[in-house]
């Protein structure tokens, strides 16, 4: 049998990991990220894999909740964009990095984004949502202290441990990511969602959404 689908409860506790990961087996110390998917199995989700440093700037934020008024707006999203699945959420895990900064920063650059885990315990989702993205690499991944960017940028999707059940976000480990905020494959600018259990990836765009830019769909 192989591992939990990536937005499920595992029996293992969620890790947050403040490089951008949220990993389900072990922590993932590594900082420099890697197309997926991974030869060596790890299961995660990483919503901005790339070398933060929170202790130059920003914080990181978890919960796992079964809150009503969470759980219906959660509830309500995922039936929006996935209209042939009946879903009602029991679960959520989310997870926030806010303002966070990049290893060997001189600058006071911040990216704020978050993941959101959910299932109902037979079809699990995750919600990937960016609020402001404003570096793209840290020093040690030879990134420039100054602007934040060059040298091997972040990379978004998840990778289930498995070759099959993966998704790298387009732009990931290019300069592209740095515009993550402007792109969907829901329509929301700023906002991707996947289904994990039966892998779905609901509509790429190839240009950015026309949909205004706010905050309402964070959680």
């Amino acid at each position: 049998m192989g591992p939990p689908p990536p937005s499920c409860p595992s029996p293992n506790p969620l890790k947050v990991n403040n490089n951008g990961v949220i990993s389900f087996d072990t922590r993932i110390s590594q900082y420099t990220p890697d197309p997926l998917p991974l030869a060596d199995g790890r299961s995660f989700v990483a919503p901005y894999w790339a070398d933060v440093d929170n202790v130059l700037g920003g914080d990181v934020f978890y919960r796992e909740t079964t809150e009503p008024a969470l759980l219906a707006r959660v509830t309500q999203d995922i039936n929006r964009y996935f209209p042939a699945t009946s879903f009602s959420a029991t679960w959520a895990f989310v997870a926030t990095w806010d303002h966070v900064a990049y290893y060997g920063s001189t600058t006071d650059k911040g990216n704020t984004f978050q993941a959101v885990l959910t299932t109902n315990t037979k079809t699990s989702f995750i919600i990937l949502n960016y609020w402001d993205i404003q570096w793209t690499t840290g020093a040690a991944s030879d990134g420039d202290a100054e602007t934040g960017l060059g040298g091997t940028p972040a990379h978004a999707g998840f990778n289930s441990g498995d070759d099959t059940n993966f998704y790298n976000i387009p732009g990931s480990q290019t300069d592209a990511i740095i515009n993550i905020t402007q792109t969907s494959n829901v329509n929301v600018p700023g906002r991707w969602v996947f289904q994990v259990d039966d892998f779905k990836v609901t509509g790429v765009p190839t240009d950015a959404p026309k949909v205004a830019n706010d905050n309402s769909c964070w959680l």
